[in-house]
C-alpha cells in the first residue's frame, strides 16, 4: 500500500468536517469471494426476497467473483420478527464470538458463532473478501452504506453507486468502531458494509425499495468485476456521516414510558442539518422540545425497531473525505 503523505482536518460551523488525504494510488488484493447476507433481522424483507431470487437463479459466480448467499437468521425470518432471543446484529463483538456455548445460550448468539465459522473467522486471512448485509429501516434514510471504520474500498463502492443510482440518495455512514468492538454481521469480512434502505415498514415488501436494493447489489458485483479486471478507480471526494451520539425519547421518571413523539418538523428529515433551537420532540401534552448543542445531522429518525430501547434518533457529523485512486494489486 502506498504511503500516507499528509492529512489535515477543517471544521466549519455548518456541522461539516473536511478531511483531506494526499496519497499515491493504493493497490489492494483481488476480491474473489463476495458474501451477501439478508434476514439478519427477520422482519426486514427486502434482503430476504433478494436472496430468494438469487438462490432461485443459482447465482453463485459472476465473472471473477464467487458469490455466497446467506440467510442470516432463519428462525426470525420464519417468525417475521426482528429476532427471537436477542438482536443478531449485535452479537459479533470479539467477546461474544469467543464466549462459551451452553444449553442456555440464546439462539442468535449460537447463530453468530456459526456465521463466524462460515464467513470468517473475523479478522482472519480466511474471512470472505467482501461481505454485504441487507437491511431495511422505517426511517427516511434513502440508501445508506454503513461501515465500521474508514475503508478506501468501501468508500469507492459508495462513490460508484452514487454515480449510478438515481432513484434515491446514496450516503455513507461510519460507525467508527475498532474491529474488536464491531457488533454487526458485516464485520466478519475482510471488507464489510451494510445496505440500509428505507423508508419501508417492517414485515412489508415495497417494489421500489426492492428494485433499488437489487440495483445496488448488482452494481456492487459490477464494481468488483471491474476492480478485479485491473481498472483503476480514480480518487475523488465522498461525503461521510460519522455517528456521534444517541438521543433518547423523553420519559416519565416514574413509569419510564415515552412522553413525547418526534416533532413534525424533524420527522422524515434524516440527514438534514439540525441547528440549535430546532424542534425535535412534541410532548403528548403539546409542548415543543428544542435541540441544544452543536449543529449535527440526525439519522434513523423514529426508527420503529429502536422503540424497545427508547431511542429517538442518532446524531452524526458530516465529513468530506478525499479518496486516493485504487486498483488491484498485481502478482
Amino acid at each position: 500500500m502506498s504511503v500516507l503523505i499528509s492529512l489535515y482536518l477543517e471544521q466549519s460551523n455548518s456541522g461539516t468536517n473536511r478531511t483531506t488525504y494526499v496519497m499515491e494510488c493504493v493497490s489492494l488484493p483481488p476480491l474473489s469471494n463476495f458474501a451477501i447476507c439478508g434476514g439478519t433481522h427477520g422482519n426486514e424483507l427486502t434482503g430476504v426476497y433478494i436472496l430468494r431470487e438469487m438462490q432461485k437463479h443459482n447465482v453463485e459466480k459472476v465473472g471473477s467473483v464467487s458469490i455466497t448467499t446467506v440467510l442470516s437468521n432463519p428462525r426470525a425470518v420464519d417468525a417475521c420478527r426482528r429476532y427471537t432471543d436477542r438482536d443478531l446484529n449485535r452479537c459479533f463483538t470479539d467477546d461474544l464470538l469467543s464466549s462459551p456455548i451452553t444449553e442456555s445460550t440464546p439462539y442468535e448468539l449460537r447463530r453468530a458463532q456459526e456465521l463466524n465459522a462460515h464467513l470468517g473467522p473475523k479478522g482472519s486471512e480466511e474471512a470472505v473478501d467482501l461481505l454485504c448485509d441487507m437491511h431495511n429501516t422505517t426511517s427516511n434514510m434513502g440508501l445508506c452504506i454503513i461501515f465500521n471504520s474508514a475503508d478506501w474500498l468501501i468508500l469507492h463502492i459508495c462513490k460508484y453507486l452514487q454515480s449510478k443510482i438515481t432513484s434515491m440518495p446514496v450516503r455513507a455512514l461510519q460507525m467508527d468502531l475498532p474491529l474488536s468492538e464491531a457488533f454487526s454481521v458485516d464485520s466478519l469480512g475482510k471488507h464489510g458494509f451494510s445496505f440500509e434502505i428505507g423508508p419501508q415498514p417492517h414485515g412489508v415488501l415495497r417494489a421500489d425499495v426492492f428494485n433499488t436494493m437489487k440495483e445496488a447489489v448488482d452494481l456492487t458485483i459490477e464494481w468488483l468485476q471491474q476492480f478485479n479486471s485491473g481498472r483503476t478507480f480514480e480518487g475523488g471526494e465522498v461525503e461521510a456521516y460519522t455517528r456521534w451520539k444517541t438521543v433518547h425519547y423523553p420519559r416519565d421518571p416514574t413509569t419510564d414510558e415515552i412522553t413525547a413523539a418526534i416533532h413534525p418538523q424533524l420527522q422524515d428529515n434524516d440527514f438534514k442539518l439540525l441547528q440549535p433551537g430546532d424542534p425535535i420532540f412534541l410532548s403528548l401534552s403539546g409542548e415543543t422540545v428544542k435541540h441544544e448543542g452543536d449543529a449535527l445531522y440526525p439519522v434513523f429518525v423514529n426508527e420503529c425497531a429502536y422503540y424497545e430501547q427508547k431511542i429517538a434518533y442518532h446524531l452524526t457529523q458530516k465529513s468530506t473525505l478525499t479518496l486516493p485512486s485504487i486498483n488491484v494489486k498485481k502478482d
